[in-house]
């Protein structure tokens, strides 16, 4: 697979992985100046990188960086983000402060990671009945958190 990338400012980061066994591309700002997230801020951080995938059964998937998250309550708005096959625009990662201090992102910052993934586009078919199985509809919980089933 194939990801075509386009520079959308000279200044743009062309994304890469930081180790041979890294899952993900680094995404890092593209800034003419720091942006300050105040805690509780939520800030859509410019990449200056629009891209194409080379196939429809390929999605981007963007996902927070570990250690922004653990040690600086960064993370992600909207927890993974997805850039479908046929967007062109500008990625952009909306980054949430979830600490009590401010977070200044710097131009080059490494703020996200990229994933490449097949999807799979299911054929919808209605029905009036599912098929049975042992969880049934228990929900959130019903199998509980240890493995004696207690919540």
């Amino acid at each position: 697979m194939k990801l075509i990338l386009k520079k959308l400012r000279s200044t743009a980061s062309v994304p890469v992985r930081a180790t041979s066994g890294s899952a993900g591309l680094d995404l890092c700002a593209c800034l003419e100046n720091p942006v300050t997230i105040q805690p509780g801020e939520i800030s859509v951080i410019p990449t200056g990188l629009a891209a194409a995938p080379d196939n429809e059964e390929t999605a981007l998937f963007i996902y927070p960086r570990s250690g922004l998250s653990t040690k600086f309550g960064i993370s992600l708005a909207n927890c993974v983000g997805v850039v479908d096959s046929d967007y062109r625009g500008e990625i952009g990662i909306p980054l949430v402060n979830n600490s009590p201090a401010a977070f200044t992102v710097e131009h080059g910052m490494r703020i996200a990671q990229l994933v490449a993934a097949p999807v799979i586009i299911p054929e919808i078919v209605l029905s009036d009945k599912l098929d049975e199985t042992e969880r049934g509809s228990g929900g959130f919980g019903s199998t509980g958190c240890n493995n004696n089933n207690e919540v």
